[in-house]
């Protein structure tokens, strides 16, 4: 097995972070590229909301510094060992994106957190966890948050 471009979706969740520290595990391991990847979620494509574009422009330009920023601190603390990351920053939905990146950039392997929802919450939030293992064009490990911490 050739693992040579691993991606790693965050969005800066404890779930993220979990999945992280087994990116950056493949990634040494494999000699691997590390494709750091952040979706700014699209919030008009999910609902349909008419949000004036004056306002959404704006939210949508704080979100994209604010998340730039985060991929910067991950690359410079929790990845500092990994020598070849690049970062993607993408709005759009997540699921579809992560998918998109996977194919375009002809990842091997997707590292990606879950929250292990259940019930309602599942059903409000969905799975993007769940729908990139449905689709991706590759393997894909997805790690949980642990339930209990040492």
């Amino acid at each position: 097995m050739k693992i040579e471009r691993i991606l790693l979706p965050t969005d800066f969740s404890e779930g993220s972070n979990n999945a992280l520290k087994y990116a950056a595990s493949l990634s040494k391991e494999y000699g691997a590229k590390l494709y750091l990847m952040h979706v700014i979620h699209d919030i008009s494509a999910t609902a349909g909301w008419h949000v004036p574009h004056m306002q959404l422009d704006q939210i949508y330009k704080e979100m994209e510094e604010n998340a730039a920023k985060d991929l910067e601190r991950y690359c410079r603390e929790a990845l500092k060992e990994i020598k070849d990351i690049k970062t993607i920053l993408v709005r759009g939905l997540p699921a579809e994106e992560i998918i998109k990146a996977a194919s375009d950039e002809k990842i091997d392997l997707i590292v990606i957190g879950t929250y292990g929802r259940r019930g309602i919450e599942r059903i409000i939030f969905g799975s993007t966890a769940e729908k990139v293992v449905r689709s991706a064009p590759c393997p894909v490990l997805s790690v949980k948050v642990p339930e209990y911490k040492l």
